[in-house]
């Protein structure tokens, strides 16, 4: 094992699974926790996971839903490789697997219209002249996908009524709720996430539903934090660290 990557214990996120981390490439961080949490109630048997990096959300999905099989998507070989040595650490083997591939050729790897639910933490900033491409730019940057191509695949794949879960950046609200029409899938709740009280928003959280009609709730906002450094009560309980 290279001397730049480690094991990170998940146990403080709220998981009984541990994980692979080469800090050198690119680290998950709370946005995939917060989307784990915000799809904690997938029901089904069969889950899908795009851009997934180095597996943090089929991992923390796999403690929190009982679906028996848990699919996953990602292009950089480095990545994969580091996902699959987490599975065989938690010996997930048999319930998650991790695929080498563009998710825009997803279903030539998956099965198309038959997933209950699909989530995505994708690149949220779209290129510009000055992008270069290295890991760290690949997963902030649509170097190899744009948010049309995620939302276009999750639909591809999930079944009638199957369930899509994103986290992405507020700025890009109006562009996916266009895109989510645009492949049927309906909005069904969206949350942002503040920092902390008074500051603007810096993520969101979308949960649409295949052939539904929109019928949109937007919940209240979650806060990150109470005071500088200090998690609020909810993102502890996020975490695992206070009762539900």
């Amino acid at each position: 094992m290279k001397n730049n990557i480690s094991v990170e214990d998940l146990s403080d996120c709220g998981s009984p699974y541990r994980i692979y981390q080469d800090k050198s490439k690119f680290c998950f961080g709370i946005d995939a926790i917060l989307l784990a949490d915000y799809a904690k109630n997938i029901r089904g048997n069969k889950v899908c996971d795009l851009c997934t990096g180095n597996g943090i959300v089929p991992i923390l999905l796999a403690g929190k839903i009982k679906a028996e099989k848990i699919h996953a998507i990602e292009i950089q070989h480095d990545m994969v490789e580091l996902a699959k040595e987490s599975l065989r650490l938690d010996g997930l083997q048999n319930r998650i697997e991790v695929y080498e591939g563009d998710l825009k050729n997803a279903c030539s790897i998956f099965e198309k219209n038959t997933y209950d639910a699909v989530t995505a933490n994708p690149p949220y900033m779209k290129t510009n002249s000055q992008t270069q491409e290295n890991p760290r730019s690949i997963a902030r940057q649509e170097i190899y996908c744009s948010l049309e191509d995620v939302i276009k695949t999750a639909s591809e794949l999930l079944r009638s009524n199957g369930k899509f879960y994103m986290i992405h950046r507020p700025g890009r609200i109006g562009e996916i709720l266009i895109l989510l029409e645009k492949y049927n899938l309906g909005a069904r709740r969206m949350r942002l996430v503040q920092p902390k009280e008074g500051d603007r928003p810096a993520m969101v959280l979308i949960e649409a539903e295949k052939c539904t009609r929109p019928e949109l709730t937007v919940e209240s906002s979650l806060m990150i934090y109470s005071q500088p450094g200090v998690y609020t009560e909810e993102v502890n309980r996020i975490y695992g660290r206070l009762p539900e």
